[in-house]
């Protein structure tokens, strides 16, 4: 009687279509303003960091409601938690359009912005988890991630070309906000009309499993040897990315890029990730090898910042790029966050995950204001060396057990 209970709805598409489009909204909304800041600087007549700061306001904010917004969504489900997420990113991304001119409220905005990121971005799993029998789960939180990315890619390569230029080179950056501020209000509205708590039906029969509580979680975490090594990796790799994500526009000024070009440099940067997240987590499980896909993440992402440090031609800046994408956000991110799941289990993956990009939001913030104060150049040059650091904390790490095990029971069927 309860396998006829049992069935796979087609409107699971729907709904993480909707939540695929809040993802990737809420994404530009976050960088909105990263590949045009010499242009927003001259718009509000502020500095460099007063720019940076609206997009750092996201990674403050997050620390402070990655829990509360987890808690929110665990104890009243998707419908409410994904449901404050979207009315707070129609609202405020409105809001920026209505008020374009006045940099204090455009803050304002970013920040009730911020609020929302870790309601939709947190609710991923819950999504899959709710909608999807288990052979999906992997492919539907990889195209909500893939969204994000495809957000990120859109906000850098389309605004530069949505500014437009007054009298005497003055730019406006008005009609850009007040699109993204409709588009936000859209997507919205979306969501909340077509976004469903859970099917008629769950997606397939589990079993009841005891799963350790936060404290017990957070403890188990901690206590593994390798995880030492990860949260350091994870902060240099990924507090590099949000930095020069950030602050792309400021290194390309420095040489001599035009605003069109910027964008083309950022969103290379991402549409390699897209990329590289095919193909090596792929390579990784068939292989059944993580640790030599981290290593080469490590390795394969300096050569991408030296690129950017020191190359001025513009074809080696979307190389170098490409580059860094690839095997930071293509192999070090997935493989990295696979190979957390494993040594740390049966602590539960969304807490270990959060760990992680909990470090790199931290590190984010950091590198962002240091970028700021010490300048663009020295800034990329001591990334080098932590980007080489990096590579060594890597070659420390042991290969997860569960992988081994995997192949020796392959040795065992041979």
């Amino acid at each position: 009687m309860l396998e006829k209970k049992v069935q796979v709805y087609p409107y699971r598409w729907v709904v993480l279509f909707v939540f695929a489009l809040i993802s990737a909204i809420i994404q530009i909304q976050w960088l909105t303003f990263a590949s045009v800041a010499r242009e927003a600087r001259s718009f509000y007549n502020v500095s460099a960091l007063q720019i940076d700061f609206l997009s750092l306001i996201f990674m403050g904010v997050f620390l402070l409601v990655c829990i509360p917004a987890s808690y929110i969504i665990d104890k009243f489900g998707i419908r409410i938690g994904l449901g404050i997420g979207a009315a707070l990113t129609g609202i405020f991304g409105l809001m920026k359009g209505v008020f374009p001119y006045d940099y204090t409220l455009v803050v304002i905005a970013q920040t009730g912005l911020a609020v929302a990121q870790p309601f939709i971005l947190n609710a991923a799993t819950r999504v899959a988890v709710q909608w999807f029998p288990l052979l999906e789960r992997a492919l539907a939180v990889g195209i909500s991630t893939l969204a994000q990315f495809l957000g990120i890619i859109i906000v850098m390569i389309c605004t530069p070309f949505m500014i437009t230029t007054k009298i005497e080179g003055v730019y406006d950056l008005s009609s850009m906000l007040m699109t993204y501020g409709l588009i936000s209000c859209a997507g919205a509205v979306i969501l909340l009309i077509f976004l469903k708590e859970r099917p008629p039906t769950p997606p397939e029969i589990i079993e009841y499993k005891e799963e350790m509580n936060l404290f017990k979680s957070i403890k188990r975490i901690f206590a593994q040897p390798d995880m030492k090594y990860l949260f350091l990796i994870f902060f240099v790799g990924l507090g590099i990315f949000n930095a020069i994500s950030t602050c792309i526009d400021q290194i390309c000024q420095t040489k001599g890029l035009t605003m069109d070009q910027t964008g083309l440099v950022g969103g290379i940067m991402l549409v390699a990730g897209i990329i590289g997240a095919v193909i090596l987590p792929v390579l990784s499980d068939k292989l059944k090898k993580r640790k030599i896909f981290i290593c080469m993440a490590m390795g394969g992402a300096t050569p991408g910042i030296i690129g950017l440090a020191f190359f001025t031609q513009y074809p080696w800046l979307l190389i170098s790029s490409f580059i860094l994408g690839f095997f930071l956000l293509g192999g070090g991110a997935p493989v990295g966050f696979q190979y957390c799941a494993e040594i740390t289990r049966p602590a539960p993956e969304s807490i270990s995950q959060g760990l992680l990009l909990f470090t790199g939001q931290v590190s984010g913030i950091l590198f962002i204001v240091f970028m700021n104060s010490v300048g663009i150049t020295l800034s990329m040059i001591i990334f080098i060396g932590l980007a080489l650091v990096n590579i060594v904390l890597s070659l420390g790490l042991k290969e997860s057990e569960m992988i081994l095990a995997s192949r020796q029971n392959d040795v065992k069927l041979m």
